[in-house]
């Protein structure tokens, strides 16, 4: 095995309607996370049945997936932004283990 250390952090996927992704961005902006990926137009089934990705007159009428990787000390600051709009809007919130090879391109304190 190589002399590569892994450190941990965690990973943070949150599925919504299109026309809510500055919600959540600006959350993610907020607590200075150090960056992210959209992902638009997916398709998936869910509580509320399947969901066609293609977009139908722009991408807020689609569904989107906002992919971030964080410390686990800005866990709580999103999850905390996030959950009273996830009480009210449908959307899906994952939270899995990830691991970086290089910590300080995911630990920014400035934004």
């Amino acid at each position: 095995m190589s002399d590569m250390k892994l450190h941990p952090m965690k990973e943070v996927k949150i599925i919504i309607e299109g026309e809510h992704i500055h919600f959540v961005t600006d959350v993610l902006d907020r607590i200075k996370a150090s960056g992210y990926t959209v992902f638009s137009n997916i398709s998936g089934k869910g509580h509320h049945g399947y969901h066609e990705g293609h977009l139908m007159f722009n991408d807020t009428s689609s569904l989107q997936m906002i992919l971030t990787v964080v410390p686990e000390e800005k866990l709580d600051p999103i999850l905390s932004g996030l959950k009273p709009f996830l009480e009210r809007h449908s959307g899906s919130l994952f939270v899995l283990d990830a691991s970086v090879l290089r910590p300080d391109r995911f630990d920014s304190k400035e934004a």
